[in-house]
């Protein structure tokens, strides 16, 4: 028992140093507070099993540290110590938002059975996930040895994700650290994958060519415009397809997603060069050729996705849907967000409403520069568990549910995905290289070529070429570019963050989800 971490939130928390003593004496480990606010702090930094909470305290009130905590961390267990059998705390208890309820005043021999009870349930959970687990591995291993197209590509990156998700608060280290070395091999095995095909899929399109960032508008959400229900396409930047399926049950509440699919983003796998290309349906090269005045290369100090709106003008201009009359809207912060959500009904007689969402691209590079959100998203659990929080408290779930009671269908997608850096590669550059850490161009790099997806011949892969002498690198895996000035500095400021830009399965494999309300 001494690995099982409770935490015991009690205004009157003195009054308990009895049930304190003989829990301990049983073998649990037992951390106290006496208020919401200081619960709430322990559950963002730490991990415990069970969480035994007062119902009634000054202050945050029970209901309300509930609250916070299920926004937190949804899956820890939650017992509820009330006066009374009130209606409202049976109702949370058969809705799983507790995981049981004592009535005052407890002794022991509940305490103990609650424990029981739920610690039981959750070993089973665990136990049932990991065994599971163990009999896909191999399953998963010998897929990883076969030739594999994109569509089995896409199969084995949904099993991975599911995987990670069913094991996400399973408490063995153990199968934890076998999904995420098999992770990586499949990452491993993709990224040669990929470079074998990317260039052939961008020059000599098939019908059995993938759908790809330039082709996605036209293939999937074009059909969607011939009926006559309007359609909101909500492009949230930098979601990765596990992610997607964190916030799917709480879109679901109002929604019936009807397609759950994954496109093939291109490379870079950076805003610039993959939103251009889904908004315009055509790859970055072409974009700067035929609408130069949309394009603004790297090294300019302005905005890189300005010209979106216009772009996608021009989009459904050239496939005969010019007459549609439709919005763009982009949400950067919180304010933008509600004044959206304020002015929807202004947008009812389009067929077509599109609202790009900033957050967790904003996010993602946060995590980079403030140590704060280092913290609270220390690992793929907590960058999820972040998501979702941001989500339940944004305007865009507010939007979502609005649209919802108005009938109106809903596709969510992407540009890109985000991967998390672990190894450092080198690489020298001058002062005009550009500065991603998962990708560089420039004419005079120095690098390993072992260690990039090298690419010499820019214009195959329909990639600008800034002079004749112009190469892209990509990293692999979880890869990171860092110069050898201040080597050690730089490793430690940019390993275990979320970057994008180059190759992986969380950067290229991408969610596309059409949703109709219910």
């Amino acid at each position: 028992m001494d690995n099982i971490k409770i935490l015991w939130v009690d205004d009157e928390v003195d009054m308990l140093k009895a049930h304190i003593i003989f829990l301990e004496e049983k073998g649990y480990n037992l951390t106290t507070v006496n208020n919401g606010g200081d619960a709430i702090d322990l559950i963002r930094k730490h991990f415990y099993d069970v969480v035994f909470l007062d119902e009634q305290m000054p202050g945050m009130s029970g209901i309300q540290t509930l609250e916070e905590i299920k926004t937190i961390k949804p899956a820890i267990p939650v017992v509820m110590i009330t006066k009374s059998e009130e209606e409202n705390i049976m109702e949370d208890a058969l809705g799983s938002r507790i995981a049981d309820y004592l009535i005052k005043p407890v002794n022991p021999n509940q305490i103990i059975s609650s424990l029981k009870k739920i610690l039981e349930t959750k070993k089973l959970v665990s136990e049932k996930a990991t065994q599971s687990y163990q009999q896909e591995f191999a399953k998963i291993g010998m897929e990883l040895n076969q030739p594999l197209d994109d569509k089995q590509w896409i199969d084995i990156y949904r099993k991975l994700v599911h995987w990670e998700l069913e094991l996400e608060h399973s408490n063995d280290s153990g199968i934890k650290s076998i999904l995420e070395l098999q992770k990586e091999e499949a990452n491993q095995v993709f990224c040669k994958f990929f470079e074998a095909h990317y260039e052939t899929w961008l020059n000599e399109r098939q019908d059995d060519t993938p759908i790809l960032s330039h082709t996605l508008l036209k293939e999937k959400l074009f059909p969607l415009l011939n009926d006559d229900v309007p359609t909101y396409l909500v492009v949230i930047d930098n979601l990765r397809y596990d992610q997607w399926k964190t916030l799917q049950p709480i879109i679901e509440e109002s929604y019936n997603v009807t397609q759950d699919e994954l496109y093939y983003g291109i490379i870079p796998s950076a805003t610039q060069y993959a939103r251009n290309s889904l908004f315009s349906g055509l790859l970055p090269n072409e974009i700067k050729k035929k609408y130069p005045q949309y394009w603004v290369d790297e090294h300019i100090e302005e905005t890189k996705n300005k010209y979106e709106e216009q772009l996608l003008g021009e989009l459904l201009k050239r496939f005969g849907k010019g007459d549609i009359k439709y919005s763009y809207n982009k949400i950067l912060n919180i304010n933008a967000g509600r004044r959206l959500a304020e002015s929807l009904p202004n947008l009812q007689n389009n067929k077509l409403n599109v609202i790009v969402y900033n957050f967790i691209d904003t996010l993602s590079h946060a995590r980079t520069d403030m140590e704060v959100i280092k913290e609270l998203a220390e690992d793929e659990t907590a960058y999820r568990s972040l998501t979702k929080s941001w989500f339940r408290h944004s305007p865009l779930i507010e939007i979502l549910e609005e649209l919802a009671e108005e009938n109106i269908r809903v596709v969510i997608t992407t540009d890109h995905g985000s991967v998390k850096t672990q190894n450092p590669v080198k690489v020298l550059g001058d002062r005009e290289t550009n500065t991603n850490l998962r990708y560089k161009f420039g004419k005079n790099l120095q690098y390993n070529p072992k260690e990039v997806y090298e690419v010499r011949d820019p214009e195959r892969l329909f990639l600008p070429r800034m002079n004749i002498s112009t190469t892209y690198l990509f990293t692999r895996n979880a890869d990171y570019l860092v110069y050898p000035n201040n080597y050690n500095q730089y490793v430690k400021m940019y390993k275990d963050t979320f970057q994008h830009g180059g190759i992986s399965m969380e950067e290229i494999l991408i969610p596309y989800i059409v949703m109709e309300p219910r």
